[in-house]
């Protein structure tokens, strides 16, 4: 069994207002899983040369909103390496968000990030 502890991707996107559901502009929490899966595929096909699948999520926190218009990084770590599974934390930042009271197509940088969504989640390689 090779130990892939610390193997890292980071995916970066800019959520279109096509992605906004509710009120202000938010977007739903389950965006920000969905990113988690594609950052998964990612580690799996980098560690294990297959996209795996996913077996469960774990210590979902929604800790701060994600909103239409905001650039996001969605980060995913391996943290426990098994015969066939990984542990894999992840974390949705907001790096960049819209300011419309600006200007239509004004933003800023958030320094530093603002930490969005964490979980633990858990995949199976063949």
């Amino acid at each position: 069994m090779t130990d892939h502890n610390g193997v890292t991707v980071v995916h970066r996107r800019y959520i279109p207002h096509s992605e906004a559901h509710y009120g202000g502009s938010l977007v739903d929490g389950a965006w920000a899983l969905a990113s988690f899966g594609d950052v998964a595929t990612e580690i799996c096909i980098r560690t294990d040369a297959d996209e795996g699948l996913f077996a469960s999520y774990s210590d979902v926190q929604f800790k701060a909103p994600i909103r239409a218009g905001d650039m996001v990084e969605a980060q995913g770590t391996i943290v426990r390496t098994g015969n066939r599974s990984r542990t894999i934390e992840f974390e949705l930042r907001v790096t960049c968000r819209s300011n419309p009271g600006k200007g239509d197509s004004a933003a800023e940088v958030l320094d530093p990030p603002e930490s969005a969504v964490t979980a633990t989640g858990t995949v199976v390689v063949p």
